[in-house]
């Protein structure tokens, strides 16, 4: 039976292999957008097994220092705070089949976006205020269609985008389309629809008219009540059934 030390050997090798080709990255050894190694060149390079190697690519693609797709090998890239939220987001679909990270999730969402709507009503601009005018508008004319998630998310994103802020808006891109791809249709989309477009409204006004307490609290209300409108109500017990089989159980 393979001992603890043995266990942890491939993860503190793939650990090594990363930082090693992160530090030629960093020295230039390594110039920006030149494709790595082939995994075989590297496996004989550090003697490594290609699992080992892939958990080393894979280390420094969350890194930052590797950037992958177009069936091309890896690259050598440069951190930046965008390119580590997208791969992170990549990776929020394997937790979302727990409910209570996606209660975590909706509960960060909420935050970003209450904060946003009341930086929105206490300074949103013109152009601002338009933009989200026009959102609000599509989002009326998709009520009770497949295209109104869609101008949901848009009308909201207008929100946040007033903030100016590009790590918080692809936290809000990275949350809300992880999310809404794992939420179940609603019974009655029309009505649900109504709804939604009318707390928009209200917080567009809020928006409008500069007051900062009434947008952030009409959107905590609206995220919440979204949220809790798409909560399974637990099924109720037979309980006619359990008692007859009780009975039936206690008869000699």
């Amino acid at each position: 039976m393979a001992t603890e030390n043995q266990m942890q050997e491939p993860k503190r090798a793939a650990d090594a292999i990363a930082d090693a080709l992160i530090g030629q990255i960093r020295d230039g050894s390594i110039t920006l957008n030149d494709a790595l190694p082939t995994e075989r060149e590297l496996c004989e390079h550090f003697s490594a097994s290609r699992p080992t190697v892939r958990e080393a690519l894979t280390q420094m693609q969350m890194r930052g220092y590797v950037e992958t797709g177009g069936g091309k090998r890896p690259r050598a890239a440069k951190p930046s705070i965008q390119a580590i939220l997208m791969t992170t987001g990549s990776h929020l679909r394997e937790i979302l089949g727990d409910a209570e990270s996606a209660a975590h999730l909706e509960q960060m969402r909420q935050f970003i976006e209450a904060g946003a709507a009341r930086e929105a009503a206490n300074r949103a601009d013109n152009v601002q205020i338009t933009k989200l005018q026009t959102a609000l508008e599509k989002n009326f004319s998709s009520i009770g269609t497949a295209e109104f998630p869609a101008t949901d998310i848009a009308f909201h994103r207008a929100i946040v985008s007033v903030v100016g802020n590009p790590v918080i808006l692809q936290l809000h891109d990275m949350f809300v389309s992880a999310l809404l791809e794992h939420r179940p249709t609603m019974p009655e989309p029309e009505k649900h629809d109504t709804i939604a477009y009318e707390e928009h409204r209200e917080i567009y006004q809020a928006i409008l008219n500069g007051d900062v307490v009434t947008a952030t609290n009409v959107t905590e209300r609206h995220l919440a009540r979204s949220y809790r409108a798409r909560l399974r109500v637990p099924k109720h017990a037979d309980l006619s059934n359990q008692i007859q089989l009780s009975g039936q159980e206690q008869k000699p």
